[in-house]
């Protein structure tokens, strides 16, 4: 095949033209994203119920949300929790499961089971997880002084929402800290009590006058009219101007009866930026879109709106965009340093600079089309994928030398230019298609992990085999037509010689190898004995998820676990701004309740996120220290979380689940058992290192019990008292005036005073119209009850989280301490997730060796061969961990990727080397000249010397480009330096074992009947 392609080298170049055109079409379109569009298996049920309690929410809402969902198709979890006011259900799916169908029919049943919810409760509402939910900036919005807080409100919904959504890419803009505009009737209880009037006078008269007629109309001859009624209201004057009857007879403008007048409604939450009350605008992206256009044209935009609208500041924060940023910045690099190092080295070993030259196109040529198989396998430019085509540049330009050096060795050898293309190129291609099928075999299995995990490696593993695939085509067809057009038009002679720096290098490798092959037995022993020793070093490196990145962001998430309001809240947040104030660059916080649609967390009044940026780490440090210090000295009942603000990373490998998590529901009842009884039984609990779950937290509450004796004896009506008191302490509607979509709610305006002083000083109208004092028929006392009720597909349970080293020690222990109590237990967690994706990374891990042993038996027809090539890999591997600890580096994601590239190259070079002593073994066998054992030596010692130029410059190109990396600093170094730790220790290693180990190994796997046979 070479020898037909090389015979048409136009042809061979129009086509590689034509399909760098195409590709470079294609790389334009293709979407840029931070993280592939994964569909995470997750829907959450959001619902909102003003005024009631965790109880009731759990009873009212949640119980016949979870029945009717319990029987959706592929359905594997369902975890729900109410709390004050409101409530959640997390479903979780099969992976296989088709989100898109799961969604709707999630919302079917919903809209079924609506009829069965309280008539006053809002539709829940529906959310689907995906990645590209994650927002790719925040545009905070901050009021002026002087400015409407409810007018920027307004703003922001109505035009700045629209025209953010209308930049290309963007698929959804989302909105928190908004006010509402209401207006609030105070009605003037001595004015009402000296005219016998109450609450409800005033009430009735609203309500009557903002009613409408719908679809009423009269005729007057031809024509019909609609009816409007004049009585409707639009604003507080036309409310005072209503009248109200008084039982005498008299009539009097509301407004000398009730104080009417517009407020800003009050909220469940606030956003903060700095100190000053805000809005945050977030912004995500469509699947398909390019961060890297959307960004700029966001910024735009903010520029525009600082013009449009001077009396709001603009301002963009936590933008995910760096990350990406960071990841193309560093293919740049590589591919840039990547060309200068070869360039050097080649010139440096073959002393000729149109083989740099050669490599030099091959290599952005073999990229550019690599983007083509993006295209088809629906990919987008995103972290995950150029991961995966950093990866495989290393063996791209491997392949490339090793093509380069062979041809170059025929030419040497005395053959002509064609054949010696043809042959240089045929005789390494079986070799070279075992290795990138060897490094595929331990890469591409692990797409079949479940979870996220498996579906990252996927677009990893197409990015791998694209890189891969296309660098053999170029390595084959390529590479040896642009030889044979640059050669064959070159009027210099060929030089056949060695230069002076390669026979130094030569002569150092001759002495190495000679004190090798003088005492086998001795360096065999040598190099089994630090397999183990290299292998154990991984016990002493700390494990993470990713690498500790110099992020000058942090986070704190607090819950004050107290009853306090959404106001008290916001003003603690902002003690706590002002204590740091001068510190951070920028901080923003949303506190209590979030106005998110997307949110799918907790949704609590008490709970606050704070995030900082920091000029520095030392200042961020500091900083932590003393919030960690004021939150223990002045609020001792708040839980917080302080940490390095989370990415895009971190936030979808988050996981909601505890880590070890013991159940129990009790068997004698549907409902949580009481605290009297539980609080001992925790006593008992086998294990002292544990905290309470949701459904064992306690908060203080008020109990309002009502006196059915004392209402009998004065005839007043249970439903007098339960109105009076929704009047004075809920947020009570009259009334909404609609127009134009907008609505304005009218509604009865709270006495800011103490539950207790409202009692004592409010009266309730008896039928015989005598009144007395509230507080006679309504006790209170505090009490704690639990903060929320937890449930899942069996009903209501509680749990602890037990945080011992080895929580899984006393599982039975567990289980019998509930089986005492009558409750039934079971134990969750990320716990027993962890373990079970360990399961099947090894079982996967193992099929991957498998494979890989089966590629080299059928490459070189042996059983045993393919044994020196997987022995090869644990040297790689203990060198590459001995570089990490030298340099304080963990095993992490990204060092994981180093040892796939270091063990890919490293196959390479011992597939070849391997190869090579076997053909060299076959010619020197039939020369008839020598005997088997001497050729065997003569096989060795050739192969060495043949394979030294190119396994040391594949090598040192490889280490000296990824070399500045070390020395780079930044977000993107952060994340490539344990790569490059891994690689560069692996490879140093690796090559003096590609050297000196793989013949050592050969000639004691070589038996002495196989020679007597031969």
């Amino acid at each position: 095949m070479v020898r037909f392609l090389l015979a048409r080298p136009i042809a061979v170049f129009m086509t590689f033209m034509a399909l760098m055109v195409f590709a470079f079409i294609v790389l334009r379109t293709l979407p840029i994203s931070l993280l592939p569009p994964i569909d995470v298996p997750q829907i959450v049920v959001k619902v909102s119920y003003p005024n009631a309690s965790p109880e009731a929410i759990e009873q009212n809402v949640l119980s016949p949300i979870r029945e009717g969902l319990i029987t959706l198709n592929g359905l594997e979890e369902m975890d729900s929790k109410a709390g004050s006011e409101v409530g959640t259900i997390r479903l979780t799916f099969d992976y296989r499961t088709k989100m898109e169908l799961a969604y709707i029919d999630v919302n079917e049943k919903i809209d079924r089971l609506t009829n069965s919810l309280p008539e006053d409760l809002g539709r829940p509402e529906v959310i689907r997880i995906n990645t590209s939910d994650i927002p790719v900036a925040r545009v905070q919005v901050v009021p002026k002084e002087g400015a409407d807080e409810v007018e920027v409100s307004l703003l922001a919904e109505n035009v700045l929402k629209k025209r953010i959504e209308q930049l290309p890419g963007v698929s959804l803009v989302d909105i928190n800290g908004k006010k509402e505009r209401i207006i609030t009737a105070k009605p003037n209880e001595e004015a009402l009590a000296a005219l016998g009037m109450t609450q409800q006078n005033v009430i009735s008269a609203i309500q009557s006058g903002n009613r409408e007629l719908g679809g009423i109309s009269v005729k007057d001859g031809q024509f019909r009219y609609y009816l409007r009624l004049a009585t409707r209201v639009d604003t507080p004057k036309d409310i005072e101007s209503l009248p109200v009857a008084a039982p005498s007879g008299v009539v009097i403008p509301l407004g000398k009866l009730a104080e009417v007048n517009y407020e800003t409604e009050e909220t469940l939450g606030y956003h903060l930026f700095g100190t000053q009350e805000s809005l945050v605008i977030t912004v995500h992206k469509q699947a398909s879109a390019k961060m890297n256009e959307l960004i700029p044209e966001l910024k735009k935009s903010l520029e525009l709106f600082k013009e449009d609208y001077p009396l709001v500041e603009f301002e963009l924060t936590q933008d995910q965009s760096n990350l990406l940023n960071a990841a193309i910045s560093n293919l740049e690099t590589s591919l840039l340093f990547g060309g200068v190092f070869a360039f050097a080295v080649l010139f440096l070993f073959m002393k000729d600079y149109r083989l740099p030259l050669i490599i030099g196109v091959s290599l952005p040529s073999s990229l550019l089309i690599s983007f083509l198989i993006f295209y088809f396998f629906d990919l987008s430019i995103n972290i995950i994928s150029l991961s995966g085509l950093a990866l495989g540049i290393g063996m791209l330009i491997d392949n490339a030398i090793i093509v380069l050096d062979n041809i170059t060795r025929k030419r040497e050898s005395g053959l002509p230019l064609f054949e010696a293309c043809v042959e240089g190129v045929d005789e390494v291609m079986g070799a070279l298609i075992s290795s990138v099928l060897t490094t595929l075999a331990v890469f591409v299995p692990l797409v079949f992990l479940s979870g996220i995990s498996g579906a990252l490696f996927f677009d990893q593993a197409v990015a791998v085999t694209a890189i891969l695939s296309v660098s053999l085509a170029v390595a084959f067809i390529l590479l040896p037509m642009l030889y044979f057009l640059m050669f064959s038009r070159s009027k210099k002679a060929f030089d056949d010689g060695e230069g002076a720096f390669f026979t130094k290098v030569l002569g150092m490798y001759e002495f190495g190898y000679r004190k090798v092959s003088g005492n086998r037995k001795v360096a065999m022993l040598v190099f089994l004995l630090l397999i183990p020793l290299g292998l154990g070093i991984s016990q002493l490196l700390e494990t993470t998820g990713l690498p500790e990145i110099e992020k000058l962001d942090a986070t704190l998430d607090v819950d004050w676990s107290e009853p306090i309001s959404a106001a008290e809240n916001k003003d603690r947040v902002v003690t706590l701004l002002k204590s740091l104030e001068g510190r951070y660059s920028q901080a923003e916080a949303d506190v209590g309740v979030k106005q998110f649609l997307l949110f799918d967390g907790e949704n609590s009044i008490q709970q606050s996120l704070l995030y900082f940026l920091f000029p520095t780490v030392e200042e961020k440090e500091a900083a932590i220290m003393e919030l960690e210090a004021t939150l223990k000295k002045n609020y001792p009942e708040a839980s917080f979380t302080l940490g390095d603000a989370p990415n895009a990373f971190d936030q979808l490998f988050s996981s909601n689940m505890p880590f070890y998590e013991v159940r129990w529901k009790d068997l004698g009842a549907k409902e949580p058992v009481p605290e009297e009884k539980m609080d001992p039984w925790l006593s008992q609990f086998p294990t002292q290192e544990w905290e309470r779950g949701p459904g064992l937290q306690k908060e203080a509450s008020v109990v309002f019990t009502l006196r059915a004796d004392k209402m009998a004896t004065y005839q007043i009506p249970v439903s007098s008292i339960q109105d009076r008191i929704a009047m004075l302490f809920g947020s009570y509607p009259i009334a909404d005036i609609r127009r134009f979509g907008e609505i304005t709610p009218i509604r009865l305006k709270e006495p800011n005073a103490r539950f207790e002083d409202i009692l004592r000083n409010t009266r309730v109208i008896a039928s015989d119209t005598t009144s007395y004092m509230l507080g006679e028929f309504v006790e209170y006392n505090y009490e704690d009850h639990y903060k929320y009720v937890t449930a899942d597909k069996g009903g209501i349970y509680q749990s602890l989280n037990v945080t011992a080293e080895n929580p899984d020690e006393n599982a039975s222990e567990y289980l019998r301490w509930g089986q005492e109590k009558n409750l039934g237990m079971t134990v969750v967690g990320q716990y027993f997730k962890d373990k079970e994706n360990i399961r099947q990374l090894i079982g996967i891990l193992l099929i991957s060796v498998l494979l890989l042993y089966f590629i080299l038996a059928a490459q070189f027809e042996s059983f045993i061969q393919p044994l020196i090539v997987v022995f090869t890999l644990p040297l790689g591997i203990g060198g590459a961990f001995l570089v990490l600890l030298i340099f304080g580096a963990s095993l992490n994601v990204m060092s994981a990727i180093g040892l796939v590239v270091m063990l890919g190259i490293m196959v390479n070079d011992a597939i070849l080397k391997i190869d090579t002593i076997n053909r060299l073994r076959v010619t020197y066998v039939e020369s008839d000249t020598i005997s088997a054992v001497e050729a065997l030596e003569m096989a060795l010692h050739k192969a060495g010397q043949i394979r030294l130029k190119p396994i040391l410059m594949t090598s040192i190109t490889t280490i000296l480009a990824l070399i500045p990396i070390v020395f780079s600093s930044g977000l993107g170094a952060d994340l490539q330096r344990p790569l490059v730790f891994a690689v560069i220790g692996g490879l140093t290693i690796g090559t003096i074992t590609a050297l000196y180990f793989v013949p050592l190994a050969y000639w004691f796997t070589v038996s002495k009947k196989s020679l007597k046979a031969t």
